[in-house]
């Protein structure tokens, strides 16, 4: 099972990033993906969830209306488009896969992670 997510990197505030995650057939298909962050010193917290079929999402409050999560499923990958990033959205960003269908905003219910990918917004 594997989850690579890219995309990260180092924008000033009101840009925009696209954090993609490629996934494995086995750990993609049929499964709900789920993004959460995680500051220094902070708790990982959820970011933004989708269903296996992609008619499902959920929004933290914190970024609903500038985040959006989608998922091509032929290509095993689920994206998220960061839009008037702000410094407080400086964090490593997980995807994560649950073996589910139907999305979930609680970590604990996410069966596999990927590494990574660091999301540094400057004022």
């Amino acid at each position: 099972v594997q989850l690579q997510a890219s995309g990260g990197g180092l924008v000033q505030a009101g840009g925009s990033l696209r954090l993609s995650c490629a996934a494995s057939r086995r750990s993609f298909t049929g499964y709900a993906m789920g993004w959460f962050r995680q500051a220094p010193g902070k708790e990982r917290e959820f970011v933004s969830s989708i269903d296996s079929s992609g008619s499902t999402t959920y929004y933290a409050d914190s970024v609903r209306g500038r985040f959006t999560i989608s998922r091509d499923n032929p290509k095993n990958t689920v994206y998220l488009l960061m839009n008037s990033l702000k410094p407080e959205d400086t964090a490593a960003y997980y995807c994560a896969s649950r073996v589910w269908a139907t999305a979930s905003v609680d970590d604990k219910d996410y069966d596999y992670w990927g590494q990574g990918t660091q999301v540094t917004v400057s004022s």
